[in-house]
């Protein structure tokens, strides 16, 4: 298990971040942002986007925004040359962190109902709240539904 650091990111590091994005998201599934779509988050100062280091390389990260009382993840990556290492679970906790400063209490994410990180939120405490029947379509042809799931300040978050 390697060592590894979380810092907020910057728009200097959009290319890090990139890196990260093209190494994690399978094409066929069409949920990959592109450069542009990332760069509007680093204006908005409702959004966050968080990058995990393995020294100098970029393995992970996570771009969140609040709305009122609420935050919404709205991608996390980890490349997969660093899974399995906790990586995923720590942006998890330091997205929830920075919700919690921000004065969030309910914190949502959407994703393809396949997608095995369905594993690693519900570890972390998420509970599937809703369900999109046939919402994403893939760049291989194929549907899917998408699940909402959350997680509540009054649910035991963790601290």
């Amino acid at each position: 298990m390697s060592d590894f650091r979380l810092a907020t990111a910057r728009v200097a590091d959009l290319a890090a971040v990139m890196r990260v994005m093209d190494a994690a998201f399978d094409p066929a599934f069409g949920e990959a942002w592109s450069r542009a779509q990332l760069l509007t988050l680093f204006a908005l100062p409702s959004a966050r986007v968080c990058l995990a280091w393995d020294g100098e390389q970029p393995c992970g990260f996570s771009a969140a925004r609040i709305a009122g009382p609420e935050s919404e993840l709205l991608l996390l990556a980890v490349d997969p040359a660093w899974r399995g290492r906790g990586i995923g679970a720590a942006l998890i906790s330091d997205w929830q962190a920075w919700g919690r400063g921000e004065g969030a209490e309910d914190y949502f994410l959407e994703m393809r109902a396949d997608n095995d990180a369905v594993h690693l939120y519900e570890r972390s405490g998420f509970s599937e709240c809703g369900r999109r029947k046939d919402y994403y379509r893939g760049g291989d042809g194929m549907i899917r539904d998408a699940i909402t799931m959350r997680h509540s300040s009054g649910t035991g978050l963790t601290r």
